[in-house]
């Protein structure tokens, strides 16, 4: 794809806090509001008609305000580009939006980090472009492919502290429109619910995130447990054990009917290839920022598509900006699953973008403008931000 060169002219590094609709729940941990990390890429575009001109883009970091979904958090996110990250930019001046992930490779790990600053150049060219992101991911697969122009929602509900209340925040979900449930669960917080959700929805697409729960009991007991799964017709069950035991995963996934979706421990082309090579998952779980850049998901949808092997795309209770990439991503057509793609209004009253809606179809619509396709709300940014720091490229 032809893209004309670019110079970075700066990065905004932006901590925000943003209030959220209500309690969310896992086994990472509860979350009232988000605190998250925003990056603001400044570019000046070169061998524009008059000369330069410049242009900014949004980038979200994924990782949790604290490390326990994986080893990232906000502070250190925040810490890891300004000491090393953003200096690594500065240092390697990548001139085209394919060569941010090099220019970051020196630094090791820190993948959400790195995905939030490539996501900002990426949104930052694409505007200057008028090309909408959707559409240059679909230009990076080896087939070339074409991006849908809508993708089906899904909506992920959080640990309920009954079955009742677990029922009623699935109706309500249900009704709104969505396609696709997905339960939290843990060891003794499983079957029962899940069941009872069965019931109620027997056509349902229904899938269950164990978050690597599993991984605290003996082997045979969580086998035990997660056999009683079998019966409900689960699109999948999402990381029952721990991120580095792929052998446990393979043997899970011999011992069950269910079929076994990895996504922690998947953070890169490499990893992914690893674990279908092990057999430790049937299904793939793709998150730009868990794999350090949505250039490298574009990577892991065409692997997967090769092999056969449907994949769908997770989120991260993230605001507009990172819902916005992923809805881009999960475009392309080897997502087959729908994935953890809520509308606006799921988790914030007030959201950082212009909306992403549920259509009546139980679909949302794939953004068409240029870059993200959305409008970011500078002012709720301002609203909510805890602490903004600027970066010239030229100090």
């Amino acid at each position: 794809m032809d893209e004309p060169p670019y110079e970075l002219v700066g990065v905004e590094l932006i901590r925000v806090l943003v209030p959220m609709k209500g309690r969310w729940s896992s086994h990472a941990g509860e979350l009232s509001e988000r605190d998250s990390l925003l990056a603001r890429a400044v570019i000046s575009c070169r061998g524009e008609p008059g000369g330069a001109s410049e242009a900014e883009g949004w980038g979200e970091c994924a990782a949790l305000p604290e490390p326990t979904y994986n080893g990232e958090y906000t502070a250190g996110a925040i810490a890891v580009c300004q000491a090393h990250l953003v200096p690594a930019l500065f240092r390697a001046r990548p001139g085209q939006l394919s060569e941010v992930q090099g220019a970051l490779a020196p630094v090791k790990g820190n993948n959400m980090a790195k995905a939030c600053l490539e996501l900002a150049i990426l949104d930052a060219g694409l505007r200057a472009l008028g090309r909408p992101i959707a559409q240059y991911f679909a230009g990076l697969t080896e087939r070339g492919d074409q991006s849908r122009s809508s993708v089906p929602a899904g909506v992920s509900v959080g640990l309920a502290g009954s079955v009742g209340q677990l029922l009623d925040e699935v109706e309500y979900w249900v009704e709104a429109g969505y396609r696709r449930v997905k339960l939290k669960i843990g060891p003794w917080h499983d079957v029962k619910g899940v069941a009872a959700v069965r019931r109620r929805w027997p056509e349902l697409v229904l899938c269950a995130d164990a978050n690597g729960s599993y991984s605290g009991i003996p082997f045979g007991q969580a086998v035990d447990l997660l056999s009683a799964l079998d019966v409900l017709g689960l699109a999948y069950l999402e990381q029952p054990l721990a991120d580095d035991d792929l052998l446990g995963h393979a043997e899970l996934a011999r011992r069950l009917e269910t079929p076994i979706c990895l996504d922690e421990p998947l953070t890169s082309l490499r990893a992914v290839e690893t674990a279908l090579d092990a057999g430790a998952c049937d299904v793939v779980n793709v998150k730009g920022g868990r794999l350090g850049g949505y250039i490298e998901a574009v990577r892991v949808h065409d692997l997967c598509a090769k092999r056969g092997v449907p994949v769908w795309c997770g989120g991260m209770v993230e605001t507009g900006i990172a819902r916005a990439a992923n809805v881009a991503l999960a475009s392309l057509p080897n997502f087959s699953l729908a994935g953890d793609l809520s509308a606006t209004g799921r988790f914030f009253e007030k959201d950082l973008t212009g909306p992403l809606p549920l259509r009546r179809d139980g679909t949302i619509a794939v953004p068409d403008g240029p870059g993200l396709g959305v409008p970011v709300d500078t002012g709720a940014v301002s609203a909510f931000s805890t602490w903004r720091l600027w970066c010239p490229a030229n100090k």
